[in-house]
């Protein structure tokens, strides 16, 4: 028997003699206690391999029935009100209007995978970073980060990177583990870095706006993704064996016709552009063509431009219009506490003996009842409109930060100016037509979402589009591409939508049974300090990464801490950046480490299972590393939202 299956055998075994010890006797059992032995169940289910959404549904059911049986219910009104609990948290999940950017987001991320640009980008940065330490598993972890950015789709950018990076790596001398490592960490950051759908799923299931859990992520997958690249630079310069420089051969770059008579007027692009615009006739060099290329070396510049004024404009921004924005940005996406629960059960399941409010079920409410407040909001309708015309908002000032920003771009730009050299000027037109149509395709999704200026639903609309646009563009568009592109977002979607069923009825039953109510007396009853649980809940979500994917610790083991944060003064968005980042360990732990298997699936036969493991692990304890500097800084989370919507 393999070495994995003794473990997973004996964490099953842990969780089900540990669950046993601590159960009264069967006469004594209560209600509540049934609870804990049914989520103790139904992570060995999981273990075993059965369908998460159908083993959370049917464990749920089970236990419902045996919850309302309990109450002194007869076995045919049990089942009868088993089954209406079954339905209303079907149809509360189904009307959720946030699960639709879930389709959109997964949708564009498969059009833009077979947008074929991985390779394009991967040549590009590897060229573009030749003389960093480490150069080729830097360009790895880039590309990564960026492709898994745009797609979302671990499993996709892992397999592609296995096919493309990893040759080119141990062709170079690269080490096996960290050649593994470095792939499969990087082709995971695109569950963190937004647009992630793992955020889409917390904000649902915690009740929390996606679009601060948007703003929120960004810098720490920055930071974790900065944090992997220095470890293979430090590794690369402290045992350059482990990853040897690249001969000069591939380094060189190609001068193309054009960039070699502008090198004739000069070393730096710039420049030589500007001479050869007065001597075009002796250069041989069309007007046409001069104007292309000043347009590539200019464009950074104009681009810049007019980011910093976006930017400047939304930090500007009275405060009135900021507020109004950000109502119009979450509205139509009410979360699934607001669908389907009321606050003091986590956001999933029903109190114990409570029914489904009227509103969630759809029922409209008597005629009049929402009479009074509308006649109330008409009249105050004029009144605040006049206030509005008589005190028009000013602008605020703009920000100390905004000034940083553009000191620090302003000097960068310098920099890339003064050594932009006509080789690299043609490696940069290669970054033109891999990294910045990805870039643009980025910004404009996040930008939107960010800025207020549409909702997470909206802007992965405009993703999808975009995906479109980038597959013609690349001449990849095709029938079969948008077959089985809409195939595999049905298939992927369906799996979600049917977690969040099997997660909603799943944690009724857990609260009818009043294990969400024991739990909370045990932690309360611990004494625990806000850092204490903080650790606490963080070592658990980092221990059940091991065994469990991060849709299962989300849907099952969220609505389980997120009513426990009020008691201890946490912030659930703070809180969702912390169970991200932890998240990060669940594809990279054995033995349910899913980028593992992709990558061994690809990989040449010499490469085994045990050295990618091996692999992942310093990266691995990277992502605990930072966990604790978000932790310790958590303005590293939490600026951005503050600043934005404040």
């Amino acid at each position: 028997m393999r070495k994995e299956l003794y473990f997973g055998f004996a964490i099953m075994a842990a969780i089900v003699v540990g669950t046993l010890a601590f159960m009264p006797s069967f006469s004594e059992m209560t209600n509540g206690h049934l609870g804990l032995l049914m989520l103790s169940l139904v992570v060995v289910a999981i273990m075993m391999g059965f369908p998460t959404a159908f083993t959370l549904m049917g464990m749920g059911m089970i236990f419902a029935f045996m919850s309302y049986h309990n109450q002194g219910e007869g076995d045919a009104q049990a089942l009868t009100r088993t089954l209406d609990l079954m339905v209303q948290r079907t149809f509360a999940v189904m009307t959720n209007d946030v699960l639709i950017s879930i389709p959109l987001f997964v949708f564009m991320g498969y059009l833009v995978e077979r947008a074929n640009l991985i390779e394009k980008l991967f040549k590009s940065l590897h060229l573009s970073l030749a003389r960093v330490p480490g150069a080729l598993a830097v360009a790895t972890l880039v590309t990564c980060a960026i492709f898994a950015t745009a797609t979302g789709i671990v499993g996709a950018v892992v397999t592609l990177m296995g096919l493309l990076a990893l040759p080119s790596m141990l062709k170079a001398g690269y080490s096996v583990k960290l050649s593994a490592g470095a792939i499969t960490a990087g082709g995971c950051l695109g569950i963190l870095i937004p647009p992630s759908v793992m955020l889409i799923v917390y904000g649902a299931t915690a009740g929390v706006s996606v679009v601060k859990l948007y703003a929120g992520a960004f810098f720490p997958g920055i930071m974790l993704a900065g944090l992997y690249i220095g470890y293979v630079i430090i590794v690369a310069k402290l045992k350059p064996e482990l990853a040897p420089p690249l001969p000069e051969e591939d380094r060189r770059v190609d001068l193309a016709p054009v960039t070699q008579k502008l090198a004739t007027f000069g070393k730096l692009a710039l420049p030589a552009v500007l001479a050869a615009a007065k001597g075009r006739a002796a250069a041989g060099i069309s007007t046409k063509e001069l104007l292309k290329q000043l347009a590539i070396i200019v464009g950074p510049l104009l681009f810049f431009v007019v980011v910093m004024t976006m930017i400047h404009r939304s930090a500007t921004t009275p405060l009135e219009a900021v507020a109004q924005v950000t109502m119009e940005s979450d509205g139509g996406m009410m979360s699934l506490e607001e669908v389907s629960a009321p606050e003091s059960t986590g956001g999933l399941a029903l109190p114990p003996g409570a029914e489904e409010p009227p509103q969630a079920m759809g029922v409209a409410l008597p005629p009049g009842a929402e009479e009074a407040p509308k006649k109330s909001a008409a009249k105050a309708a004029p009144a605040a409109a006049a206030e509005e015309e008589k005190a028009p908002a000013e602008r605020q000032p703009t920000p100390t930060w905004y000034w940083i920003m553009l000191g620090i771009g302003l000097a960068i730009g310098a920099i890339f100016y003064y050594t932009l050299t006509m080789a690299r000027l043609e490696i940069f037109k290669m970054l033109l037509g891999s990294f910045f149509p990805l870039a643009a395709l980025i910004l404009m999704v996040l930008g939107t979402i960010v800025f207020g200026l549409a909702t997470p639903t909206e802007a992965a609309a405009v993703g999808s589009f975009g995906g479109f646009i980038l597959a013609w563009a690349y001449k990849q568009l095709n029938m079969d591409v948008v077959r089985e592109s809409v195939f595999l977002t049905a298939k992927t979607s369906a799996m979600v939508c049917w977690l969040f069923v099997g997660s909603s009825i799943f944690s009724a039953a857990f609260a009818l049974l009043g294990g969400q109510e024991l739990i909370e007396q045990w932690v309360l009853s611990l004494g625990l300090t806000k850092i204490q649980f903080l650790i606490l809940s963080q070592v658990i979500i980092f221990l059940l990464g091991w065994p469990l994917e991060w849709t299962e610790i989300i849907v099952i083991f969220m609505p389980i801490f997120i009513p426990l944060l009020s008691h201890f003064g946490v912030d659930p968005l703070f809180f969702g950046l912390l169970v991200a980042l932890n998240l990060q360990t669940a594809f990279l732990s054995p033995p349910v480490a899913m980028a593992a298997f992709y990558l061994k699936g690809v990989a040449p036969p010499h490469v085994t299972l045990n050295q990618i493991f091996a692999g992942m692990m310093p990266f691995m304890a990277i992502q605990v590393l930072a966990l604790i500097l978000l932790y310790v800084f958590p303005a590293i989370g939490m600026w951005l939202p503050e600043v934005l919507y404040k």
